[in-house]
């Protein structure tokens, strides 16, 4: 019986790839999804792939539908699909300012700082898209 409900619940995972929803539907709480998660492994590696198809899937239906949108003259569903697939939209950003040459060297401590910031800025949330860059000296 256990079986049977594992193995439905990854069908439901894949049809509804949201943990909470996908037991309710079975009947089964999700603290024995989790359960079930921690004791058998080639569950667990059933679940996540069950999941991701099931994201996959969600991912398709929401594309399909911004498609339509965008078929209906949806301005924001253009908006939003420009500036997600087309590099002239996207979002840049831009990084101007003057070089002086200097005979003084950075210290370790302001190379290290110099480096997170530049991390940071390239790891942004809002920087996941292909971004210009320029350097205006």
């Amino acid at each position: 019986m256990k079986k049977d409900q594992k193995a439905l619940l990854l069908e439901q995972l894949k049809k509804t790839p949201i943990v909470q929803i996908a037991c309710e539907k079975l009947g089964i709480s999700r603290m024995t999804y989790y359960r079930w998660r921690k004791s058998d492994t080639e569950f667990a590696k059933a679940s996540d792939e069950a999941l991701s198809e099931g994201s996959l899937l969600i991912n398709d239906m929401a594309e399909s539908q911004l498609i339509s949108a965008i078929r209906d003259k949806n301005m924001t569903a253009v908006i939003y699909w420009l500036k997600n697939h087309h590099t002239t939209y996207t979002d840049r950003l831009e990084i101007s300012g003057h070089l002086k040459h200097s005979s003084e060297k950075l210290t370790p401590e302001q190379e290290a700082l110099i480096k997170q910031a530049l991390r940071l800025v390239s790891s942004s949330p809002k920087n996941k898209h292909e971004k210009t860059i320029k350097k205006i000296s």
